[in-house]
């Protein structure tokens, strides 16, 4: 079996973990973690970065930065992993769901402001498949009611918006390291953040509610439960791992891009007949190579052609259910009809993609879809 996914270690991880180790500090905010925030201040630009042992937790920690509370409402897309939805719930507030793109499974940016009540908080984005929003027109949408806009870059590092890398856009942005992501430390994930008024909360946040960080800095003489928070923070363990990937970045997004060409390339003219569609990116993002999918034409050719890879010995997967249909938020939605997450929900499909897939083994995904489609 071809699998959908493979871990790739670059090299150096066992060593820097074992550095760890040897230094006798493998809790939260060592010298890894602190190699892995200045790595992401300095080449991305973000105000402050704080490692986290998830994007989800993240994404809390966004919530709690903004103040959501019960009643608040929030703004997102339905084609998303739960993940972009919980750590908002969890504080109280209503969903408002917004319908995907016609052209890409990205929130649809024109259908923003018409659901912007005077309880909405923020408008939380999803990069899907690392390819930007139209920050632009969210940014336009978020200052003119006074809006925090959180991205949910989980898919998008080494992406860019223009000019701008994914993340640095947002007041807050939040990141995955989970084994499946382009960077990885088998769990774990970053909360970026980018307006400086939330600086100093984050890292107490972070701390579970105390100044222990400003303690350890030697800004203060004692610390002591200042605020609300949670352990966010990883351990250094992790962030050795993740820093041996960070050292890889250029070689492993070469990798995964020219992986991510060599599909588009090759099932171009499957699209060009009508029999499926590829990845759209529109001319202000760029593409990093972290997943690639085919849109079949329906729910039936999508299972059809799942069960024909599979058979063949390929994982290819389906992607997200869209969250306003799901048992937990159907009751919950307010029953307008999102057609194109609807849509992408029963029509996508997602190749294996990762460092290590073998030339050989692309063309024999592609040949395979070739046939199916015979």
């Amino acid at each position: 079996m071809i699998p959908f996914n493979k871990p790739f270690l670059s090299g150096n991880e066992l060593q820097y973990m074992r550095q760890a180790i040897e230094a006798g500090k493998i809790s939260g905010d060592g010298v890894f973690t602190n190699k892995c925030h200045s790595f992401f201040e300095k080449k991305y630009g973000f105000k402050k970065s704080l490692l986290t042992t998830s994007c989800t937790d993240a994404l809390e920690m966004a919530a709690l930065l903004i103040n959501i509370r019960e009643g608040d409402e929030v703004i997102m897309p339905s084609f998303t992993f739960v993940s972009t939805a919980n750590p908002f719930v969890l504080r109280g507030a209503r969903i408002v769901f917004v319908d995907s793109r016609t052209d890409h499974p990205g929130i649809d940016e024109s259908k923003i402001e018409e659901l912007i009540t005077d309880k909405t908080k923020a408008i939380v984005v999803v990069h899907y498949a690392g390819i930007a929003c139209n920050m632009d027109e969210i940014l336009r949408i978020a200052a003119k009611y006074n809006l925090y806009v959180i991205e949910d870059a989980a898919q998008s590092v080494d992406s860019f918006y223009w000019d701008k890398p994914l993340g640095a856009i947002g007041h807050l942005s939040a990141f995955s390291f989970h084994e499946t992501k382009n960077i990885i430390s088998g769990e774990g994930g970053m909360l970026a953040i980018n307006d400086d008024k939330f600086s100093n909360r984050a890292e107490i946040l972070w701390e579970k509610g105390t100044n222990r960080s400003a303690f350890f800095r030697g800004e203060i003489d004692k610390y002591g439960w200042v605020d609300v928070g949670a352990s966010f923070l990883p351990s250094d363990l992790i962030a050795a791992f993740l820093f041996a990937q960070l050292e890889n970045l250029d070689l492993i997004q070469a990798r995964r891009k020219k992986i991510w060409e060599t599909y588009y390339g090759e099932l171009k003219s499957l699209e060009q007949k009508g029999l499926l569609r590829l990845p759209f990116i529109p001319s202000y993002a760029t593409n990093n190579g972290h997943l690639f999918f085919l849109l079949c034409n329906n729910l039936t050719q999508r299972d059809k052609l799942l069960g024909y890879l599979k058979g063949k010995g390929i994982h290819a997967v389906f992607h997200y259910q869209s969250l306003h249909k799901s048992n937990f938020y159907k009751d919950k939605h307010d029953g307008r009809i999102l057609k194109n997450c609807d849509l992408y929900a029963e029509c996508l499909l997602r190749l294996p993609l990762f460092y290590e897939l073998a030339d050989s083994d692309i063309k024999f995904i592609v040949r395979s879809v070739f046939d199916f489609y015979k």
